[in-house]
């Protein structure tokens, strides 16, 4: 038995470019070159609950791809994929070997129970039962674990590893296998289904080859040229070679090339599949491919626009492709966009060269306000407050980047007393003694809690070229109880997607890559007690 095999899924997952409609011939042509390649397993479409097309990669039940397949099977074996919320089992006739012989059931994990039962009659009409759950990454280890259990007792063919948004590095796949490989019942095979959002795809499927060896015979997904939706997959040809290179396997490359020659690259000259940078993005933030799409047709839209708006709709929304949740986020984006270039000409010639201490609402200004005031009274620095005004402590400036803050305080008597400095987020209406600064510009990617405002305004002074930055109230979170964060405990967060650990951890990294990638030789230091110290003992 081979411990590795091919399984070439172009007529299913190139499908998704084109509808599923290769034609006859291209079906039967790519069919038969796969099968006289030596490709071990051939994916011939989807199992759907719609009517066959003439030309479509599309099918209802085995009998209609029987008249696709070659006389000779040779060594091969043909699949099709079943979405279980997309097919009715019951339309599935007996496996009689005369038509594929395996069904790749492919389920969202909200489905992993219920699909349970769809797999056990998959493998009661006689055929392999590939298990293919959507996103891996998705999954904790105890919902992977739970999930395993029970399909251990379905004794399946394979079950795969699907990086459905092309987002796993090395060590997710190590992680992953190793976990599944320990549990997955001896028998069963081990898929690997990849994307190549991140330009990892192949290397991926080398590194799953090699790192299995001797351990579990496995199936490595791959298409012909890569054919498939977005940054396409794996590459046929490029995993017949390493295999033949590695492990003297045999495949016939030159029929594939031939195959790619007279179907493939007419698709490839209609239609566009590969890495790109909006794909890349979708990587990076395990987006379904259909946000990119919808987002791509934006005109002028860069790709720091795709960034931000991937990062802002959260990690659960952008695994589907709500485009109204997308639309109403785009819009609010571009409404935040302004021309600041005299706001900052005047903020720099105000703050070139000074001392800036730094107000936070955190409260340890409260508890510490004696050692505020002592740095007031030896440095006279200038004193920005983030999103508080407060009679207790002489504050120059007003900083505000948050729009709740904002008009929470505008409300206040003393609210006109202060200038302010205000990020298009907030408002882009310009009122007296009020700067109003491009959000856009402060903004970077990579984290939940994208605007964070004490860090937002230490990347503003980078760019007014201060003199030094020291800190208070940035104290960090904890929600045990009787534990006040802010200064007022009407400030408190009732709500909030984060736990205080995450929530600490999230800023405690984007004050590093603060840290790490500024221009500005100025130091910055906390003078009231914060979780985040540790962070400048290396500056």
């Amino acid at each position: 038995m081979k411990r590795v095999n091919i399984l070439d899924c172009t007529l299913r997952d190139g499908g998704y470019l084109i509808d599923s409609l290769f034609g006859n011939t291209a079906i039967k042509g790519i069919i038969q070159g796969l099968t006289e390649s030596g490709i071990d397993v051939i994916e011939c479409g989807f199992l759907k609950d719609e009517p066959h097309q003439t030309g479509s990669t599309v099918f209802n039940n085995a009998s209609q791809i029987r008249p696709f397949l070659p006389e000779d099977h040779r060594q091969a074996s043909y699949v099709c994929l079943a979405d279980y919320s997309r097919y009715s089992i019951d339309n599935l006739e007996p496996c009689d070997g005369t038509s594929i012989d395996g069904v790749r059931a492919c389920f969202f994990k909200e489905e992993r129970h219920e699909v349970i039962d769809f797999c056990h009659s998959i493998r009661d009409k006689g055929y392999k039962l590939y298990v293919q759950p959507v996103d891996i990454l998705g999954y904790t280890d105890a919902e992977l674990l739970e999930l395993i259990e029970a399909v251990n007792e379905l004794e399946p063919y394979a079950f795969s590893i699907v990086d459905t948004f092309g987002s796993l590095y090395k060590e997710d796949l190590q992680r992953v296998f190793y976990l599944i490989h320990h549990n997955l019942c001896s028998g069963a095979r081990i898929g690997f289904h990849s994307h190549n959002n991140l330009q990892m795809s192949f290397a991926l499927s080398q590194e799953f080859i090699e790192m299995t060896q001797g351990l579990r015979s496995v199936v490595v997904d791959s298409s012909m040229a890569g054919m498939g939706r977005g940054a396409g997959n794996t590459n046929t040809e490029l995993v017949m070679q390493y295999m033949n290179r590695k492990f003297n396997s045999g495949y016939d490359i030159n029929m594939v090339l031939d195959l790619i020659d007279n179907y493939v690259d007419g698709f490839r000259n209609q239609y566009e599949w590969g890495y790109s940078i909006p794909y890349f993005l979708a990587g990076s933030y395990s987006a379904h491919v259909n946000n990119i799409s919808y987002l791509s047709t934006k005109a002028g839209i860069a790709s720091r626009d795709i960034n931000y708006l991937l990062n802002r709709i959260g990690p659960i929304a952008r695994k589907r492709y709500d485009y109204d949740l997308l639309e109403k986020t785009y819009m609010e984006y571009q409404g935040t966009i302004c021309d600041d270039a005299e706001a900052l000409e005047s903020l720099q010639k105000t703050f070139a060269g000074q001392d800036i201490l730094i107000l936070l609402p955190g409260h340890s200004i409260k508890t510490h306000k004696a050692e505020i005031m002592q740095y007031h009274k030896d440095h006279s620095p200038f004193v920005i407050s983030v999103n508080l005004l407060s009679n207790d402590y002489p504050i120059d400036y007003a900083y505000f980047s948050n729009k709740n803050r904002y008009h929470y305080w505008k409300n206040a008597t003393h609210f006109k007393e202060y200038k302010k400095i205000v990020t298009s987020n907030v408002t882009t209406a310009p009122e007296r003694d009020q700067v109003i600064i491009d959000f856009t510009r402060l903004i970077k990617c990579g984290w939940e809690q994208i605007d964070n405002s004490g860090i937002l305004l230490l990347r503003l002074l980078d760019l007014l070229e201060v003199k030094s930055i020291a800190i208070a109230g940035f104290d960090g979170y904890s929600h045990n109880s009787g534990c006040q964060n802010y200064i007022q405990k009407s400030m408190e967060k009732t709500r909030n997607t984060l736990n205080a650990e995450e929530s600490n951890k999230e800023i405690r990294s984007m004050l590093e890559d603060y840290i790490n990638t500024r221009n500005l030789d100025c130091p910055v230091s906390f003078i009231t007690p914060s979780y985040f110290e540790s962070v400048l003992e290396g500056e």
